[in-house]
């Protein structure tokens, strides 16, 4: 007596499982394992998000920017993420062109802050600091940004001048591998040297 026969659709179905059970195991189990393994082992500044950390508390990611408002603080490069700005889950630029009148508006009203927290700075602004990045969560402005603001930190805080624009230099990044991108200054990093002064 012959044994029943499987349709070909129910003996190609086994196969097709097997394979989709031992792909998901492997692809989504084993392998992200293994990478965070060695993320956390060759990198694990990197692998715990860039975290700063002061007086046991957790205040930034060197990776994300941050929101400052306060005069004796630098600001950082504008960010239009929703619901709030910076928000790491919403990385997205503004996607409005140069011509668009809500762009202008917005860069209007970013220099008119600018202006009315220093009066008397009357240098050009630079352009990081009235216009949102691409992922708008750059946690760095320009060299020429930082100093912008130098005058203005120092007055409020009370610092001489020149003090301020050597924390500057002391916190400026070089560009990638000598060569690639532009020097830069983490403003989180920058904020938080400041706070530490006496």
């Amino acid at each position: 007596m012959d044994k029943p026969r499987f349709s070909p659709f129910l003996a190609s179905l086994r196969p097709a499982l097997v394979l989709f059970l031992v792909l998901s195991v492997l692809t989504g189990f084993l392998y992200p394992l293994l990478i965070t393994a060695c993320a956390q082992l060759l990198f694990p500044r990197q692998a715990q998000g860039s975290i700063l950390v002061r007086d046991g508390h957790a205040v930034g990611s060197r990776l994300i920017g941050q929101s400052f408002s306060d005069p004796g603080h630098f600001w950082s490069r504008p960010s239009v993420t929703t619901p709030q700005p910076y928000n790491g889950t919403a990385s997205n630029g503004s996607s409005f062109g140069p011509l668009n009148p809500q762009l202008i508006d917005a860069v209007k009203a970013r220099i008119a802050a600018l202006r009315a927290a220093d009066p008397d700075n009357l240098a050009p602004v630079p352009i990081d600091l009235v216009t949102a990045s691409a992922s708008g969560l750059d946690p760095e402005i320009s060299v020429n940004a930082a100093n912008y603001q130098a005058a203005r930190v120092a007055r409020v805080r009370g610092l001489a001048p020149e003090r301020v624009r050597a924390l500057i230099a002391q916190h400026t990044g070089g560009r990638l591998a000598g060569v690639l991108g532009e020097p830069r200054v983490n403003v989180l990093e920058l904020n938080l040297a400041l706070d530490a002064l006496k």
